[in-house]
């Protein structure tokens, strides 16, 4: 595992934490060598975050879409800007040079982003680790949603529990070093009653 896609909020967010637990995980990454990969924004969450590694001595990857250049004040100090045409672009870039993917507190944007890199992992496209980070209980109420799916057999199981949530940096990336993905079929069988 070489790095990490970090999903996140190009805002701070209210709560203090959220900040704190990124600049925690930024820290971390340097520390065990392993490189960040994110949205290139010097702003919210994305800049705390990316500023952590940096002053660790990390390595950064940034992709962002010339549309948001502006608007997300893309991060020029880092170590590789990747300015790209679209978000589809975008995020298809980021999986790709990563080995794992975290996602912080964020919006509907961050939500997107790790839902459609889990939905990846259910369907087999990928076979790469995804977690939630789960600080000051953020994430509960999609933790909650994603349990009802299951109770209503939309996911199974052994799907779900491929997606790691903690409260804590250091165990998500000590799981993430352990991942082996499940090896369910996505599909339930139904038979057609008469």
């Amino acid at each position: 595992m070489k790095r990490i896609c970090v999903y996140c909020g190009s805002n701070p967010g209210a709560n203090p934490a959220f900040a704190d637990a990124a600049r925690d995980l930024g820290a971390l990454l340097a520390e065990r060598n392993l490189g960040l990969v994110y949205g290139a924004g010097n702003v919210g969450l994305m800049g705390i975050i990316a500023d952590a590694v940096l002053e660790a001595g990390g390595e950064v990857i940034g992709f962002i879409p010339k549309a948001l250049e502006e608007k997300e004040l893309a991060h020029t100090g880092i170590t590789e800007l990747v300015v790209v045409d679209s978000m589809h672009q975008r995020k298809q870039l980021m999986a790709d040079r990563a080995d794992g993917f975290i996602a912080m507190p964020g919006g509907i944007g961050t939500l997107e982003e790790v839902i459609e890199v889990f939905t990846w992992l259910q369907l087999q496209f990928h076979e790469k680790p995804v977690g939630l980070l789960n600080t000051a209980g953020f994430y509960d109420p999609l933790i909650s949603f994603l349990n009802r799916t299951c109770e209503e057999q939309f996911l199974k199981r052994e799907q779900l529990d491929m997606l790691m949530v903690s409260d804590s940096p250091a165990e998500l990336l000590n799981r993430f070093a352990t991942f082996r993905p499940a090896e369910a079929n996505k599909w339930f069988e139904h038979r057609n009653e008469s």
